[in-house]
């Protein structure tokens, strides 16, 4: 959300349709609903609830950017449940939460990805950063919630099954339905047991294949890129590179050269 308002811009009500949540990536404005008001900054999160009127206002400087996701009534009602927020349902207690600790890593995550051309995994991000703005709105500490029983043998299913077809097509909402779980557990089981999530694991087990294929094999980087699940050679090129170190043709000159030395 690009907003070019400035001091002598008039501000005008607003509604939140749904539950929204927004980082703020640049700029600063007044948040004001009804009896509150909040000062945003950049690195702050904007919290808004289905129905709730607002208006923003740009006082003391012009333009801010901020990165906004939108979540259905009914999705958001289980991601509360979910995350153990359950006195949340109406809305959320207040209008913002400043620049925390506990939001840096998943902040600086999704402002990177508005760098990146693809691959974003913008999905999990959408899922952490609402449970961890339920969390703290309702003082609970991000991350609180313990595994269902049975989770574990669920996801690790779901571990073999990547690992066995890694070129599968696969995003966050299947793979919790095939595990049984909601995207929230899931999401937190998978990283909890792996120690990364869903879209950073594939995509370490398509690069480690597309590895061992290029020293193995003769064929195209191109379609050893297709074949392990890449859709975007330009996407392979840059994350093999900062996965090894080496763009794809010179990983191959590497590996096959030394082979021959052995």
């Amino acid at each position: 959300m690009l907003c070019n308002a400035g001091p002598h811009t008039q501000p005008f009500d607003e509604q939140h349709f749904c539950p929204t949540v927004a980082i703020v990536v640049g700029g600063t404005f007044q948040y004001r609903s009804q009896n509150s008001r909040e000062f945003m900054t950049p690195g702050s999160i904007l919290l808004g609830s289905a129905g709730q009127w607002f208006e923003c206002g740009h006082e003391h400087g012009t333009g801010d950017r901020c990165l906004s996701f939108a979540y259905t009534p009914e999705f958001f009602e289980h991601l509360t449940a979910d995350s153990g927020a359950r006195g949340a349902l109406s809305g959320f207690k207040t209008l913002r939460l400043p620049p925390v600790r506990p939001l840096s890593p998943l902040i600086a995550r999704a402002s990177a990805g508005l760098a990146e051309s693809s691959d974003t995994p913008w999905e999990e991000i959408s899922i952490q950063l609402a449970a961890a703005a339920l969390q703290l709105d309702r003082g609970l500490p991000p991350g609180s919630v313990h595994a269902q029983p049975g989770a574990m043998t669920r996801v690790t299913r779901i571990v073999r099954m990547i690992e066995c077809h890694p070129d599968g097509s696969y995003n966050l909402g299947i793979l919790a339905q095939q595990a049984r779980l909601s995207p929230y557990h899931f999401l937190r089981t998978f990283q909890s047991l792996t120690g990364v999530t869903p879209h950073q694991y594939l995509l370490r087990v398509r690069l480690r294949q597309a590895a061992i294929r290029l020293t193995n094999e003769a064929r195209r980087i191109l379609d050893i890129a297709l074949d392990c699940g890449f859709g975007d050679i330009s996407n392979f090129n840059r994350t093999f590179r900062a996965e090894f170190g080496l763009s794809p043709r010179r990983y191959r000159r590497h590996t096959q050269k030394r082979a021959r030395t052995i």
